[in-house]
């Protein structure tokens, strides 16, 4: 069987020791009711029972449907939301167990890069200020003169030029404030990244270059990622492997490659046929996989398998009984009574364009 150079890099990725490791995690949010406000005995559960790593230096891609309990997995894993039970480990430490002062400290090593860029940035301060306040906070460089110097180094890192720094977030674009997103986290020098959305608020030509830009700094820094996104157009062609989660639940979980030639849940599948196709003959004919109903509520979600009431392929055995999470083929990872039934897609397959009509590596995208 031929190998692809692809399909080497994310081989060696995943021999690499795991960075971040997620066992049984729940998030549940308590409803609270009354005058008082006081627990009314009932949660919505916005994660319910995941387990998945993170090795070292790759890319991890989480995609799902809004609601779905994907930041809210990225806020457990940094402790910014302490998860209901479960376990966290970042480098083998426990991060659910560390107390305020020890996570003050390991969140030098974990950072997020947010959503959108123009909330996260105080308009009040300038561009280096906000790069320089936690390079101050945490004693990084000592002196406003390495201080300064760092901050142009930054800048330089993602592609700004470093006079910007005394200029003000409202005096740049959106991709260009999705950079200083970008500089703040890595002034703390970090080791693993969650990019949460961090391409959705912006244009589509301009989300090729950012995600270009976390590629080349992945490679030059050593980072790891976990890349969180709403559908798989974007994830394709930045991640190692791709987690795919429904309901507060991952459902599917291999090698990207794996996911687009071989899916196996229906809701991968559904997602997949959503992704457009650059190609009018290919797009027209294709078959098209609509999903009915909207997704049920994380305060009561269905019995069974959770995708059971928007599943084309549900039976009776998918209502009434919970599939595991299991190995369905060497490092692919499915939660279907019928995975095994699941025909392949050979024309997400032989589409070499699936993140936004370009490849990402192609020179007219490249930064």
């Amino acid at each position: 069987m031929l190998h692809t150079t692809e399909d080497q890099t994310s081989t060696a990725k995943a021999a690499a020791p795991v960075l971040v490791e997620v066992q049984n995690m729940r998030v549940h949010f308590p409803l609270r009711g009354g005058i008082l406000g006081r627990p009314t005995g009932e949660a919505i559960k916005a994660i319910d029972d995941i387990s998945f790593s993170i090795y070292e230096g790759e890319t991890l891609g989480l995609v799902g449907e809004s609601g779905c309990g994907k930041s809210t997995t990225g806020r457990a894993i940094l402790q910014l939301r302490r998860p209901t039970s479960g376990s966290v480990h970042f480098q083998g430490r426990d991060l659910a167990s560390a107390s305020e002062e020890e996570m003050r400290s390991m969140r030098r090593e974990m950072q997020m890069i947010y959503q959108d860029p123009y909330s996260s940035l105080n308009p009040r301060m300038s561009i280096g200020d906000a790069i320089a306040e936690p390079i101050r906070i945490h004693g990084l460089r000592k002196g406003s003169a390495a201080i300064d110097e760092r901050v142009r180094e930054l800048l330089e890192l993602v592609g700004l030029a470093p006079d910007f720094a005394q200029r003000y977030p409202h005096e740049f674009s959106g991709g260009q404030r999705q950079r200083v997103g970008i500089a703040r986290a890595l002034a703390m020098e970090p080791k693993f990244l969650v990019c949460d959305e961090p391409v959705s608020a912006l244009d589509v030509s301009i989300q090729a270059q950012v995600i270009n830009l976390l590629e080349d700094l992945q490679a030059r820094l050593g980072l790891t990622y976990l890349f969180i996104a709403h559908g798989l157009a974007v994830v394709k062609h930045i991640s190692d492997r791709i987690a795919v989660m429904y309901l507060g639940k991952i459902v599917e979980l291999g090698k990207a490659a794996d996911l687009y030639t071989a899916p196996k849940h229906p809701y991968t599948r559904s997602l997949l046929s959503a992704v457009p196709i650059p190609d009018p003959k290919v797009e027209k004919t294709r078959k098209r996989i609509i999903l009915q109903g909207d997704i049920p509520s994380p305060l009561n979600p269905p019995s069974g398998c959770r995708f059971h009431t928007r599943c084309p392929m549900a039976t009776a055995k998918c209502a009434a009984q919970e599939p595991s999470f299991s190995e369905v083929s060497p490092g692919h990872y499915a939660a279907c009574w019928r995975s095994d039934e699941i025909d392949e897609m050979d024309a997400i397959a032989h589409s070499e364009h699936h993140f936004l009509g370009v490849r990402a590596s192609e020179g007219s995208t490249r930064l």
